[in-house]
């Protein structure tokens, strides 16, 4: 991880790191600024989900055996509940990301598909 950020790729306002129009925060959104694997390291993430009561969170992202799996381990340490959506998440190397999915991230997440999460949400 140290090596990425000496490339700079965490550095905020370098380009890719900007908030892609679609997603725009609206008014009233709260922003974390993401600076290290981890989306904990370095943010007040942690802080800004426990003023609001939030106790679990739902994982996605690149590179599951980087960004999904540091923040992953974070979350654990700090007791949040946690669900992986396997098909959300992707790694440079298909068998990595399999063995998180299916072997390592059961032991401590809901491991589900975006569509099954999608229907249990809905019955909620």
């Amino acid at each position: 991880m140290a090596n990425i950020v000496r490339a700079g790729l965490f550095t905020e306002g370098a380009p890719g790191t900007e908030i892609h129009d679609e997603v725009a925060p609206q008014q009233g959104d709260v922003v974390v600024t993401k600076r290290r694997g981890s989306a904990f390291s370095g943010s007040d993430l942690d802080l800004v989900l426990r003023a609001r009561d939030i106790d679990s969170l739902v994982l996605t992202g690149i590179a599951t055996s980087a960004v999904v799996l540091s923040t992953l381990w974070h979350a654990v340490d700090l007791d949040f509940g946690l669900t992986v959506l396997a098909d959300a998440c992707r790694d440079t190397d298909p068998e990595v990301h399999r063995m998180l999915t299916e072997k390592l991230f059961p032991q401590w997440a809901d491991v589900v598909t975006v569509e099954d999460w999608l229907k249990a949400v809905a019955q909620r």
